[in-house]
């Protein structure tokens, strides 16, 4: 199940709807939307009109992922919007178990995301509860920053975490930041499904050419 994910943080948002149809047509079957409040991080991005926006265009999966504060007050928001999944920050709520079934009962795959300084063990706890989670490979806030290269390590970890739990409760693996061809193979290969990529696709000359090299590379470890 490997699909590429482009994050329209790094889009023209002047030719946004130029840009997904480019991605799209290309290959990448999800669409990554990255909401932050400047709270949880510095920047202010996206909410829920943008979402109901998209989600009367584009057929994409639309995978949510809330860089925010008090999650809790806004999901219903975005499922409603349109969210195909939704992704909450550990680091930000005391109640992810509530929070994580709040997202179901919403009828939206649930996600937990984890900061790169964030030790792997905070999320035992949920782990066989959620159906994905999206490892940071950079401090989320800000699009272009350099891959972490101790993501590997935590890579490795996390899939084995994993993999010690029962068939039916083990969570696929998103990976975010700093996603290129010079490091998405091995990433392939370490258990990453999704992959969010930015600037190595709406940064290139050709967007839909990176989006089809880049899923050529993940496939090519299989």
């Amino acid at each position: 199940m490997i699909k590429l994910a482009p994050s329209l943080l790094s889009a023209d948002f002047w030719a946004l709807g130029e840009d997904i149809e480019t991605v799209t047509q290309a290959g990448a079957e999800v669409l990554h939307i990255d909401v932050m409040d400047g709270q949880f991080v510095p920047n202010i991005t996206m909410g829920p009109l943008i979402l109901k926006a998209l989600k009367k265009r584009t057929s994409a999966i639309l995978d949510t992922h809330l860089m925010i504060a008090n999650p809790e007050q806004y999901v219903e928001d975005f499922a409603k919007a349109g969210a195909d999944w939704l992704s909450f920050h550990i680091e930000a709520t005391n109640h992810p178990h509530r929070l994580v079934q709040q997202i179901k009962d919403l009828g939206v795959k649930a996600g937990a995301a984890i900061n790169p300084g964030t030790p792997l063990s905070a999320l035992e706890a949920i782990l066989p509860d959620l159906d994905f989670v999206l490892l940071m490979s950079v401090n989320p806030g800000f699009g272009g920053q350099r891959f972490i290269q101790r993501s590997f390590e935590r890579l490795a970890n996390l899939k084995a975490m994993i993999e010690s739990l029962p068939s039916n409760h083990q969570p696929f693996i998103e990976m975010d930041g700093g996603i290129g061809p010079e490091n998405i193979g091995e990433l392939a290969a370490g258990g990453v499904e999704v992959f969010v990529a930015g600037s190595s696709v709406f940064s290139a000359k050709d967007p839909a050419q990176a989006v089809k090299s880049l899923l050529s590379k993940a496939g090519q470890v299989f």
